[in-house]
Parts: C-alpha cells; sequence; structure tokens
C-alpha cells in the first residue's frame, strides 16, 4: 500500500529527514513511534500529498505522491491531531459537509453514534469539549470509507474509556481489510495495535520490527516477587526463563507464603531509550 525508497526532505539547508525506507502492507497497522519534533508528522504529510517537494520515491497505492491529483484523496483518510472542523456548525452538518466532497459517503449518524456522539448531534462544535472535538475528527476522515487511514495521535486527550472506543473502531477497520498508518509518542497504543512500528528520532529510522520482535529482543523477561522476612518485606528478582532453579521462589510458592508475583518485559519505551536516548513520552 505504502512504499518509501530514499526519501530525504528538509525545510531548511540542514537535513531532516534522511535516507528514508519502509514499506507498508496492505490490511496491516504501521505505527510511527518518536517524541515530538522526530519528523513523524512530517512524513504523514508528504505521504498525504502536503509535502511534494521531497527527494527519493514515495508511492502510495501504486501513485507517486509528487505527482497525485484529486482522485488521489477518495481512498484516503486523514486524521490530524488538531482538529479542523467548522465550529459555527453542529457536528451533524460538519459531516454533511464533508461528506459531500466525496463520491462515496458512509451514514453519518452511524459514525456519530460509533464514537457517542449522536445524542450531541445537534450541538455546534464550538460547545464541544476537545475530546469530542477529537472524536468527531476522526470519524471525520471515515465518512468516505477510504481504504488508507492516517491517524496522528488519535487518543492523545481523551478519558480512559473514549480512547477504548477508539482503539475498538481502529481494530475494526484494520478488520475490514483498511491498511491504517499510526503516528504516536503512545507506546501502550502502538504495541497494542501496531503489527508493525517504525523508530524515529532527529529524521531518521531507527528501528523497524513488529513490537514483539522489538521486545523479545532486548532481553528476557523478569519475575518479580515479594515475601515477609523478619517482619519486613523482601523483594527478589528472577529471569523467566529461570526460574525452576530459584530455589527461595519454589520454596514460596510450596509454603504459600509469596505476597505478590508478576513479571515484566522491556517496553517499546524502554527500547526506544536504549537505541536513541530520548524517551517517546
Amino acid at each position: 500500500m505504502i512504499e518509501v525508497n530514499n526519501l530525504n526532505f528538509s525545510y531548511t539547508k540542514n537535513p531532516f529527514i534522511e535516507d528514508m525506507n519502509f514499506i507498508v502492507q496492505s490490511g496491516e497497522i504501521f505505527g510511527f513511534l518518536g517524541p515530538s519534533g522526530a519528523g513523524k508528522s512530517t512524513i504523514q504529510k508528504i505521504l498525504t500529498g502536503l509535502i511534494t517537494t521531497y527527494k527519493g520515491n514515495v508511492k502510495v497505492n501504486n501513485i507517486e505522491v509528487k505527482r497525485h491529483d484529486s482522485s488521489f484523496y477518495e481512498n484516503i483518510g486523514v486524521d490530524f491531531e488538531f482538529p479542523s472542523l467548522y465550529e459555527k456548525l453542529t457536528s451533524r452538518e460538519n459531516m454533511v459537509f464533508f461528506s459531500s466532497l466525496y463520491k462515496k459517503r458512509q451514514d453519518i449518524d452511524t459514525l456519530l453514534e460509533s464514537v457517542g456522539l449522536l445524542k450531541d448531534a445537534d450541538k455546534k462544535v464550538s460547545d464541544f469539549s476537545k475530546g469530542m472535538k477529537s472524536r468527531l475528527n476522526f470519524i471525520k476522515a471515515l465518512v468516505h470509507d477510504p481504504q488508507l487511514l492516517f491517524l496522528d495521535e488519535p487518543t492523545a486527550g481523551l478519558d480512559p474509556s473514549n480512547s477504548r472506543r477508539m482503539k475498538d473502531i481502529i481494530l475494526q477497520q484494520k478488520a475490514m481489510g483498511k491498511t491504517i498508518l499510526l503516528t504516536t509518542h503512545n507506546m501502550y497504543d502502538a504495541t497494542e495495535l501496531c503489527d508493525h512500528v517504525a523508530f524515529i528520532a532527529d529524521g531518521k529510522l531507527r528501528a523497524l520490527d513488529t513490537p514483539r520482535n522489538l521486545i523479545m529482543s532486548r532481553g528476557a523477561a523478569k519475575v518479580s516477587y515479594t515475601y515477609m522476612c523478619n517482619g519486613k518485606e523482601v523483594r527478589n528478582e528472577a529471569l523467566l526463563n529461570s526460574i525452576g532453579n530459584d530455589n527461595m521462589l519454589q520454596k514460596l510458592m510450596q509454603e504459600n507464603k509469596l505476597l505478590s508475583i508478576h513479571s515484566s518485559e522491556p517496553t517499546l519505551n524502554d527500547i526506544f531509550v536504549e537505541l536513541t536516548g530520548r524517551a517517546l513520552q
């Protein structure tokens, strides 16, 4: 669905995006992870045709992006981090207007219901909270049933309930065969949603793999456990693949004296820090 070869781009004389290469397969969720200013949004703008002064080759749905025409946007939906809505219009009026720009349209009430906004369909967007605007902006990207979705921080600023609702819709879109490119600094969203993730820092691609492969390649998971000894709580750790050799753990389990036990493994944030020296969040 997306093929990027030797991509280079700069806003100034100094290089910004340098020698970037990656492929996004049809039907997968591909995540760009990186801190603010890493180049995630710039890459999204290039892929969506908003920036065409790049060097190299960028193909989206077999179309070289710098030579796209208006039909290019019939098959892509874009949800930028900052909502682009008409605040003097109601949410339904916004959806009616934006759907009129496309040949294919989905049922507006169904989309509003999917993000919990149907009861607010006739309320002006200027009266919406930040989270409500974010949810409306998200379904605006779905109104023409595109095959390719570009989502920029889709859960930013949402409460846990609405964040879960948005992620479920993203997974539903994938189940329908859609391709989704997700830019985020949220490692938890990326781990849960993405088939592949790319680490971006300072305009460069630092790593690209599945979340699981990246995590498992960085060392074995650990098990930590606690127990009481001489009136004090003691905490021990052991590697998951060698807990059978931990005599203290075996003894505590046999005597049912464990206070707590849990496993842990590196997170995508841990790996990103290791590779770049910078944190995702």
